[in-house]
């Protein structure tokens, strides 16, 4: 098994057939159907499924550790190269959708000034996405949002985000600029799934005060939930940072006396540590927010704002 078999495994997943997958590693298909053929033999399995295309079941399983491998390779070559030099290689960060929207375009403007030779790869998604994608290495590093239970990551929170009702200005819970929490009791809401991390933090505080919280529809993906309301769908409950404070229309945003603060945080494995990109681009991270952070509405930076 090689570095070159895992190259062709990867790509053919990445892009869906031999030709494809030749194209994106500047080779000949026969050059990849090699590889894919002699990995298949050292492993005893068929990992692609010639007649319809894909990976087999066991052409998953093992694209998912060689994704791992290839990444742990490419680290060692920056923390190498990064040891008497200026810090270079890439480093793969996932992050929520509403906070890269405000946030990483000055981090990668940063980046770029004090690490010029560090390539950032952001992968946009949802906390319940991004963190198995920290957990099997196809990520240095995300920025999600608590509550996570994940024992082999370490988290550190970043900075606190009040939550708020987005709803027409026609609905009925739209009628202040501020409702009690037991306003929302039985009454429809676009609400992310069950198990996500900000509806796990809606039925906590919900289950506190003792009111029912009744879905109209379940969503997963904030800045989905945000633009149904702003359509006029239903209203939800969305973080501050999900509309732009510039945003103007038949709309409104209501404060909810008793919706605490949703922490969004940093999370990466425990072992292997960060490769050196990824050590840098969560320390310029770290540094903005705590500059920048509170010119952002709703945005909370500092430990007195930290609880979940």
């Amino acid at each position: 098994m090689d570095v070159r078999q895992l190259n062709a495994l990867v790509a053919i997943a990445d892009h869906g057939t031999f030709s494809a997958a030749a194209r994106a590693l500047f080779t000949v298909q026969s050059n990849v159907s090699g590889h894919i053929a002699r990995l298949e033999k050292e492993l005893g399995v068929s990992l692609v499924d010639r007649a319809n295309g894909g990976l087999t079941d066991e052409g998953q399983q093992v694209v998912e550790r060689a994704r791992r491998v290839l990444n742990e390779i490419d680290d060692i070559a920056a923390d190498m190269a990064s040891r008497h030099e200026a810090v270079s290689g890439h480093t793969r960060l996932g992050v929520i959708g509403t906070t890269a929207r405000w946030l990483m375009p000055q981090l990668l403007g940063r980046l770029e000034t004090e690490h010029p030779n560090v390539r950032a790869i952001i992968q946009d998604g949802a906390t319940s996405t991004l963190v198995p994608n920290v957990l099997n290495g196809q990520l240095n590093a995300a920025i999600v949002h608590l509550p996570i239970d994940e024992p082999e990551l370490v988290i550190e929170p970043l900075f606190a985000e009040d939550l708020l009702l987005l709803a027409a200005t026609d609905h009925p819970l739209a009628g202040a600029d501020e409702i009690p929490l037991t306003a929302l009791d039985g009454a429809p809401l676009l609400l992310p799934p069950p198990g996500s991390a900000l509806r796990r933090v809606l039925e906590r505080v919900a289950r506190a005060a003792d009111i029912t919280l009744r879905p109209q529809a379940e969503v997963d993906g904030v800045r989905l939930l945000a633009s149904l309301a702003l359509d006029g769908f239903g209203a939800t409950i969305v973080p501050a940072t999900a509309v732009p404070g510039s945003l103007d229309g038949a709309f409104r945003r209501v404060s909810v006396d008793g919706l605490p603060r949703r922490v969004v945080a940093a999370v990466h494995p425990r072992r292997p540590r960060p490769s050196a990109p990824t050590a840098a681009a969560l320390e310029t991270l770290r540094a903005l927010i705590d500059g920048t952070g509170s010119s952002q509405h709703g945005v909370h930076p500092g430990a007195g704002a930290l609880t979940p």
